[in-house]
Protein backbone atom coordinates (compact mmCIF):
# COMPACT_ATOMS: atom_id res chain seq x y z
CA UNK A 1 0.00 0.00 0.00
CA UNK A 2 1.36 3.41 -0.94
CA UNK A 3 2.48 5.58 1.97
CA UNK A 4 0.41 8.75 1.87
CA UNK A 5 2.14 10.49 4.75
CA UNK A 6 3.09 14.04 3.84
CA UNK A 7 6.63 15.38 3.78
CA UNK A 8 7.86 17.84 6.39
CA UNK A 9 9.93 20.66 4.90
CA UNK A 10 11.87 22.86 7.30
CA UNK A 11 12.99 26.22 5.93
CA UNK A 12 15.34 28.40 7.97
CA UNK A 13 17.21 31.58 7.16
CA UNK A 14 18.80 34.60 8.83
CA UNK A 15 16.58 37.63 9.34
CA UNK A 16 16.30 39.66 6.13
CA UNK A 17 16.92 36.74 3.77
CA UNK A 18 13.35 36.79 2.46
CA UNK A 19 12.16 33.38 3.59
CA UNK A 20 8.61 34.55 4.31
CA UNK A 21 8.20 35.81 0.75
CA UNK A 22 9.68 32.58 -0.61
CA UNK A 23 7.31 30.46 1.48
CA UNK A 24 4.30 32.43 0.24
CA UNK A 25 5.38 31.82 -3.36
CA UNK A 26 5.86 28.11 -2.62
CA UNK A 27 2.30 27.87 -1.32
CA UNK A 28 1.06 29.42 -4.58
CA UNK A 29 3.17 27.15 -6.79
CA UNK A 30 3.06 23.70 -5.20
CA UNK A 31 -0.19 21.74 -4.81
CA UNK A 32 -1.00 19.80 -1.63
CA UNK A 33 1.25 21.89 0.58
CA UNK A 34 0.53 23.97 3.68
CA UNK A 35 2.51 26.23 5.99
CA UNK A 36 2.42 25.48 9.68
CA UNK A 37 1.41 28.55 11.69
CA UNK A 38 3.72 29.16 14.65
CA UNK A 39 2.88 30.58 18.05
CA UNK A 40 4.79 33.67 19.18
CA UNK A 41 4.90 36.19 22.00
CA UNK A 42 6.14 39.05 19.82
CA UNK A 43 3.80 41.94 19.00
CA UNK A 44 1.68 41.69 15.86
CA UNK A 45 3.07 43.76 12.97
CA UNK A 46 1.05 45.86 10.58
CA UNK A 47 -0.74 43.72 7.96
CA UNK A 48 -0.29 40.50 9.98
CA UNK A 49 -3.35 38.39 10.78
CA UNK A 50 -4.07 36.20 13.78
CA UNK A 51 -4.02 32.52 12.84
CA UNK A 52 -2.68 33.27 9.36
CA UNK A 53 0.79 34.67 10.00
CA UNK A 54 1.10 33.59 13.64
CA UNK A 55 -0.93 32.73 16.69
CA UNK A 56 -0.11 35.63 19.01
CA UNK A 57 -0.07 34.72 22.70
CA UNK A 58 1.35 36.21 25.87
CA UNK A 59 4.39 34.86 27.69
CA UNK A 60 2.36 33.07 30.36
CA UNK A 61 0.27 31.18 27.78
CA UNK A 62 3.36 30.21 25.80
CA UNK A 63 5.19 28.92 28.85
CA UNK A 64 2.10 26.92 29.81
CA UNK A 65 2.16 25.28 26.37
CA UNK A 66 5.86 24.48 26.82
CA UNK A 67 5.18 22.90 30.22
CA UNK A 68 2.40 20.74 28.75
CA UNK A 69 4.73 19.65 25.90
CA UNK A 70 2.49 20.99 23.13
CA UNK A 71 5.41 22.13 20.96
CA UNK A 72 7.54 20.01 18.67
CA UNK A 73 10.05 22.86 18.79
CA UNK A 74 10.38 26.24 20.42
CA UNK A 75 13.08 28.89 20.62
CA UNK A 76 13.79 32.43 21.73
CA UNK A 77 14.64 34.86 18.92
CA UNK A 78 15.40 38.53 19.59
CA UNK A 79 13.82 38.20 23.03
CA UNK A 80 10.54 36.71 21.77
CA UNK A 81 9.27 33.12 22.00
CA UNK A 82 8.38 31.11 18.90
CA UNK A 83 7.04 27.57 18.77
CA UNK A 84 5.39 24.99 16.50
CA UNK A 85 2.43 23.06 17.89
CA UNK A 86 2.89 19.31 17.54
CA UNK A 87 -0.76 18.17 17.28
CA UNK A 88 -1.85 20.20 14.23
CA UNK A 89 1.40 19.40 12.41
CA UNK A 90 1.00 15.64 12.80
CA UNK A 91 -2.66 15.78 11.75
CA UNK A 92 -1.76 17.44 8.44
CA UNK A 93 1.09 15.02 7.74
CA UNK A 94 -1.16 12.00 8.39
CA UNK A 95 -3.63 13.43 5.88
CA UNK A 96 -0.87 13.31 3.25
CA UNK A 97 -0.35 17.07 3.21
CA UNK A 98 3.21 18.32 2.76
CA UNK A 99 3.92 20.84 5.52
CA UNK A 100 6.39 23.73 5.55
CA UNK A 101 7.89 24.89 8.82
CA UNK A 102 9.35 28.40 8.56
CA UNK A 103 11.47 28.48 11.70
CA UNK A 104 14.90 29.51 12.98
CA UNK A 105 17.87 27.14 12.98
CA UNK A 106 17.50 26.33 16.70
CA UNK A 107 13.97 25.06 16.18
CA UNK A 108 15.02 23.29 13.00
CA UNK A 109 17.55 21.19 14.90
CA UNK A 110 14.91 20.21 17.47
CA UNK A 111 12.59 19.08 14.67
CA UNK A 112 15.39 17.10 12.99
CA UNK A 113 16.06 15.22 16.23
CA UNK A 114 12.39 14.26 16.59
CA UNK A 115 11.56 13.75 12.90
CA UNK A 116 14.80 12.73 11.12
CA UNK A 117 13.09 12.27 7.76
CA UNK A 118 12.28 15.98 7.44
CA UNK A 119 13.84 17.94 4.58
CA UNK A 120 16.10 20.66 5.99
CA UNK A 121 16.64 23.76 3.81
CA UNK A 122 18.68 26.84 4.75
CA UNK A 123 18.35 30.03 2.71
CA UNK A 124 21.13 32.59 2.62
CA UNK A 125 21.32 36.08 1.06
CA UNK A 126 23.53 36.52 -2.04
CA UNK A 127 25.91 38.91 -0.26
CA UNK A 128 26.53 41.00 2.83
CA UNK A 129 25.52 44.15 0.94
CA UNK A 130 22.20 42.69 -0.17
CA UNK A 131 21.35 41.58 3.36
CA UNK A 132 22.09 45.02 4.80
CA UNK A 133 19.94 46.62 2.11
CA UNK A 134 17.03 44.26 2.81
CA UNK A 135 17.20 44.87 6.55
CA UNK A 136 17.18 48.64 6.06
CA UNK A 137 14.33 48.50 3.54
CA UNK A 138 12.05 46.63 5.96
CA UNK A 139 11.33 50.01 7.52
CA UNK A 140 10.33 48.46 10.85
CA UNK A 141 13.59 48.52 12.80
CA UNK A 142 15.81 51.15 14.37
CA UNK A 143 19.48 51.51 13.44
CA UNK A 144 20.43 49.53 16.56
CA UNK A 145 17.93 46.78 15.75
CA UNK A 146 19.24 46.55 12.17
CA UNK A 147 22.78 46.19 13.52
CA UNK A 148 21.67 43.48 15.95
CA UNK A 149 19.80 41.60 13.23
CA UNK A 150 22.79 41.78 10.90
CA UNK A 151 25.20 40.50 13.56
CA UNK A 152 22.78 37.68 14.41
CA UNK A 153 22.47 36.83 10.70
CA UNK A 154 26.24 36.46 10.39
CA UNK A 155 26.19 34.16 13.42
CA UNK A 156 23.29 32.14 11.98
CA UNK A 157 25.22 31.53 8.76
CA UNK A 158 27.64 29.37 10.76
CA UNK A 159 24.78 26.89 11.28
CA UNK A 160 24.15 26.31 7.56
CA UNK A 161 26.25 23.13 7.49
CA UNK A 162 23.64 21.42 9.69
CA UNK A 163 21.08 21.46 6.87
CA UNK A 164 20.45 19.09 3.96
CA UNK A 165 20.39 21.91 1.43
CA UNK A 166 21.81 25.44 1.42
CA UNK A 167 20.34 27.76 -1.22
CA UNK A 168 21.01 31.37 -2.18
CA UNK A 169 17.89 33.54 -2.27
CA UNK A 170 18.81 36.09 -4.92
CA UNK A 171 15.86 35.79 -7.31
CA UNK A 172 12.68 34.59 -5.64
CA UNK A 173 11.41 32.49 -8.54
CA UNK A 174 14.76 30.68 -8.79
CA UNK A 175 14.79 30.01 -5.05
CA UNK A 176 11.23 28.65 -5.24
CA UNK A 177 12.15 26.35 -8.12
CA UNK A 178 15.22 25.07 -6.28
CA UNK A 179 13.19 24.36 -3.14
CA UNK A 180 10.68 22.46 -5.28
CA UNK A 181 13.56 20.32 -6.55
CA UNK A 182 14.74 19.75 -2.97
CA UNK A 183 11.28 18.50 -2.00
CA UNK A 184 11.31 16.12 -4.95
CA UNK A 185 14.87 15.03 -4.17
CA UNK A 186 16.11 16.18 -7.57
CA UNK A 187 18.37 19.12 -6.73
CA UNK A 188 22.02 18.74 -7.73
CA UNK A 189 23.83 20.16 -4.70
CA UNK A 190 27.04 20.64 -6.67
CA UNK A 191 25.31 23.15 -8.91
CA UNK A 192 24.64 25.30 -5.84
CA UNK A 193 28.04 25.10 -4.18
CA UNK A 194 29.74 27.91 -6.11
CA UNK A 195 26.90 30.38 -5.46
CA UNK A 196 26.77 29.42 -1.79
CA UNK A 197 30.53 29.71 -1.32
CA UNK A 198 30.58 33.12 -2.98
CA UNK A 199 27.73 34.40 -0.82
CA UNK A 200 29.23 33.14 2.43
CA UNK A 201 32.66 34.53 1.53
CA UNK A 202 31.25 38.07 1.22
CA UNK A 203 30.37 38.06 4.93
CA UNK A 204 33.89 37.32 6.07
CA UNK A 205 35.94 39.39 3.64
CA UNK A 206 37.69 42.45 5.06
CA UNK A 207 37.93 45.60 2.96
Amino acid sequence: MKDKTGKLIVISAPSGTGKTTVVKKLLEKIPNIAASVSFTTRPMRENEREGIDYFFVDKRKFESMVDSKQFIEHATVFGNYYGTQKKSLLIDLKKGINVILEIDWQGAQQVKEKMPSCIMIFLIPPSKEVLLSRLKNRGTDSKREIENRFNQAVSDLNESNKFDYVLVNDQIEVAVENISLCIEGNLNKLNQSELVDKALKSFYETN
